[in-house]
């Protein structure tokens, strides 16, 4: 029986086979794989249903990472900022950045914008996300492009001249702003197709319903966001158990 980890591209097979209705064995027949590692694999990742190939890889890479963690090192990571433990920060941005691909953002973006969150001032330079995510250059900047075509970071240049990637309170704002102004675009061509396909027919029926239910959605998400800005400047307040409330 072939051994050894599944590949990435083994676990894209396993999913367009899960979509194809294949039962685990023929899956493991064209991969020259032991159905029981099929099984495996599926089950301990969302199952039949809920598996994915990214998110079931990135598993698999967090879960050898924190094997190699366990094993002696011979160099202490570097200390963080404010007394924070190393161990539970990098746990931490595992997590999140297993949620940003859980909702479709692509692995690398994903790390990208988790890394910019976690970073005290919101900013860093190619060259820092280079070293601290152990990439290529390229794949930062593919990143960026992505993120930045999204509204979901901005760039500016600090007092070197060098080119910095934020992500801050406006952004963010700015970001939520742009999904109501995407799905109004979107309520728009719907509309445009009830004329196309004749009104009062059921096709244009459903794209009519369509339209309104996504003008009241980006209009509420419009109106939620100019609302609530002010939350996003606002500084926590300690309460008298130590908690933060706003």
């Amino acid at each position: 029986m072939p051994g050894g980890r599944l590949t990435q591209p083994e676990r894209q097979q396993i999913a367009m086979g899960l979509a194809d209705g294949l039962a685990y064995a023929e899956i493991a027949r064209r991969l020259d794989r032991p159905t029981s590692t099929i099984t495996r694999e599926v089950m301990r990742n969302g199952g039949p249903t809920a598996y994915r190939a990214d998110l079931a890889h990135r598993a698999t890479e967090r879960r050898a990472h924190k094997r190699r963690q366990a094993a002696p090192r011979g160099a202490e990571a570097p200390p963080q900022a404010h007394g924070r433990d190393a161990e539970a920060v990098r746990e931490y941005e595992e997590a999140f950045t297993t949620l940003l691909m859980q909702q479709g953002l692509p692995k690398m973006m994903s790390r990208v914008l988790t890394c910019l969150y976690t970073t005290d001032d919101g900013s860093l330079t190619a060259s820092e996300l280079v070293q601290r995510l152990q990439v290529s250059p390229a794949s930062i900047s593919k990143a960026i492009t992505f993120l930045e075509s999204q509204g979901l970071i901005r760039r500016e240049r600090d007092e070197r001249r060098r080119e910095r990637y934020l992500v801050d309170n406006d952004v963010f704002y700015q970001s939520m702003i742009a999904a109501a102004r995407a799905n109004a675009q979107l309520a728009e061509t719907a509309r445009q197709g009830v004329a196309v396909l004749g009104r009062g027919t059921p096709a244009a029926a459903r794209l009519e319903n369509i339209a309104r239910f996504v003008d009241f959605v980006s209009e509420s998400l419009a109106r939620a966001a100019e609302q609530a800005r002010d939350v996003l400047y606002a500084k926590p307040e300690t309460a008298p158990d130590g908690t933060a409330r706003t």
